[in-house]
Parts: C-alpha cells; sequence; structure tokens
C-alpha cells in the first residue's frame, strides 16, 4: 500500500453469513475500497488470481480447504500478494499466523498490525480464552487444571444451513448439545491459546435464537493455587484488561441469572465471575456476539490494525 494511498480490501467469501456481516459493517466507509467479484467470477481463479493481486489485504470466509487453497494462490504472487485475514480454522493454530485476538497479551495488537497473515479466531474460544489465559498467567490457574467449558450459542453460528432450519424448514429444536464427540473444531486454538497443558472438555450447544453467545467455565477454587476467592479471581481478569476497549470486566448480577443476547450488534465482550466463597466453588462466563466479536466484528477489529484505520464505528450494527 503507497503511502498516502485508501487500503483496498477484497472480502473471499462475501456471500457467507460471515462475509456478509463484514460487508454491511464497511459500508459508509470512506477510508478504505472494498472491491468484489461479479457472481459469475467468484469461482474462477484466474479471476480471483488477478484480483489478489491489486488488493492491500484479503479477507477469507470460505471453509478451511477453500482457505488453504487461497492462500496457496497468494503465496503464489510473490511481492505482489496482498496481506491475508483467514476466518477459517485452517491456521488458528499456526506459528506462521498472527492469533487474531488484540486483547490476548501485551504486544498483541501490535503482532496483528505488523503480520502478513492473521487467522481470525473461533466464537467459543474467544470467551473461553478471554476468561482463561489471564488466570494462567496469573498462577492461579494450574495449566494441567481439569477446565470445562460449556458454552451456548445463536444458530446463525451454523451458517445458511443451520440458520435455514431454524428459520424456513421449522424443524430445528428448541436447544441442542452437539460435538459430543469430544473433537470439536475449536478444541486446538482453546487449550493453545489458553495456556492449558490439559486437553479441556468443551461442550457446546446451539439455542433457537439468532444470535448471542454464553461461555461458562466452572471452577473448584479448593484446586486453585492459593484458594483465591470469587472476589480474587475478578481483580485478576479486570487488571488484565485494564484499559481494553472491547473486553470489560462487569460484576455478577445478584440475581444469578444471565441471557446471551445482550451485546447482539457490538463488539464486546463482557466478563463475569459468579461464586460461593463458602461453598469454594465459581462460575466464568463470557458474553458476546457470536457474530460480533465472535466473528465478523473480530475480522473488522483485526482489519482495521492490520491497516491501520480507525473505523471504530464499523465494530458495531444495529443488531
Amino acid at each position: 500500500m503507497a503511502q498516502g494511498s485508501i487500503p483496498s480490501v477484497f472480502i473471499d467469501g462475501e456471500a457467507g453469513t460471515t462475509g456478509l456481516q463484514i460487508v454491511e459493517r464497511l459500508q459508509g466507509r470512506s477510508d478504505l475500497v472494498l472491491r468484489s467479484l461479479p457472481p459469475e467470477h467468484r469461482k474462477d481463479p484466474a479471476a480471483k488470481r488477478d484480483l489478489f493481486a491489486e488488493v492491500d489485504l484479503v479477507i477469507l470466509c470460505l471453509p478451511d480447504a477453500a482457505a488453504k487453497e487461497a492462500t496457496a494462490v497468494a503465496a503464489g504472487l510473490g511481492d505482489r500478494a496482498p496481506r491475508l485475514l483467514d476466518a477459517s480454522t485452517a491456521h488458528r493454530v499456526d506459528p506462521d499466523w498472527v492469533y487474531g485476538v488484540p486483547e490476548l497479551a501485551p504486544g498483541q495488537a501490535a503482532r496483528i498490525a505488523a503480520a502478513p497473515r492473521v487467522a481470525n479466531p473461533g466464537c467459543y474460544p474467544t470467551g473461553g480464552i478471554l476468561l482463561l489465559r489471564p488466570l494462567v498467567e496469573a498462577g492461579l490457574l494450574p495449566a494441567d487444571y481439569p477446565v470445562a467449558v460449556n458454552a451456548v450459542s445463536g444458530y446463525s453460528g451454523g451458517g445458511k444451513a443451520m440458520i435455514a432450519a431454524f428459520e424456513e424448514a421449522g424443524d430445528a429444536p428448541a436447544f441442542e448439545l452437539y460435538g459430543l464427540g469430544l473433537e470439536h473444531k475449536h478444541l486446538p486454538e482453546l487449550q493453545h491459546y489458553s495456556g492449558l497443558s490439559r486437553r479441556p472438555i468443551f461442550v457446546p450447544s446451539v439455542g433457537d435464537f439468532r444470535q448471542g453467545m454464553l461461555v461458562s467455565v466452572p471452577l473448584h477454587l479448593d484446586l486453585l493455587n492459593g484458594r483465591p476467592s470469587p472476589a480474587a479471581l475478578e481483580a485478576a481478569l479486570s487488571s488484565y484488561y485494564a484499559g481494553q476497549e472491547f473486553v470489560r470486566v462487569v460484576p455478577a448480577e445478584p440475581a444469578g441469572k444471565l441471557e446471551p443476547e445482550a451485546l447482539n450488534g457490538t463488539n464486546l465482550v463482557e466478563l463475569r465471575v459468579y461464586g460461593s466463597e463458602a461453598r469454594g466453588q465459581a462460575v466464568l462466563v463470557a458474553r458476546l456476539d457470536n457474530l460480533g466479536k465472535g466473528a465478523s466484528g473480530a475480522a473488522v477489529q483485526n482489519m482495521n490494525l492490520m491497516l491501520g484505520l480507525e473505523g471504530a464505528a464499523s465494530l458495531e450494527r444495529a443488531a
């Protein structure tokens, strides 16, 4: 990108759920040019390669195999290759890619800004990692703690087929556990970036609401280092994310209830610690929009960092 020029962006897979919401967030922005291919050329390898060579950044909203193919196309362009932001799971634990959670650790936002290749995080791991990593880093949560992560997402996280099942066919269940084979594709990044040495148990679920997400982690306080109180866990999270714009540590509601949709249309994550010191137990909970900070919002946040843009308003949209 030439100094002073307006950067150009191509969303490869703009017709998918994540791609459509990225496009919606970028509408009306004057600080970038959004390029596109006509529908009849979107699967034309030559047309795609030519456009890759003309833009500054490509956001990959593709299945894993297609994302790897697109990465190879970009690599073949040599010094004309665009920078890549991959929303698939294909490269999230690849050491040659920077993980796209700016709040992950000190300096992570700068690493994203400088990286030629950034892997956008998964929705479930975003909540789990933001809850767990600070406690591991602080030495409160042993890396080999037997972590269990439970989560529920709106059905939009399942893409077009699941959206159709809920909104058109009308034959989807009100609530459903899935991934019970314990091989969910988000597990590698959840473990790796949380800093856990023991593989966590992850139990995802989907509810009959379009978007929104809750990720929860139950803890036995007597198994943590120093037997910290729930207040101490909240303090550790608050310290870790002090000054962060999109990650907020908020007090747990006395009623002990939490619904998943309050942050829809934003790029925010709220972290809470519910607990009973008398019982020696706590539950960590992250609330986010699975299509916001869990997908499209995170992609726009990472794109802004990579291109040196502000664009804060585009991180929120009407829910």
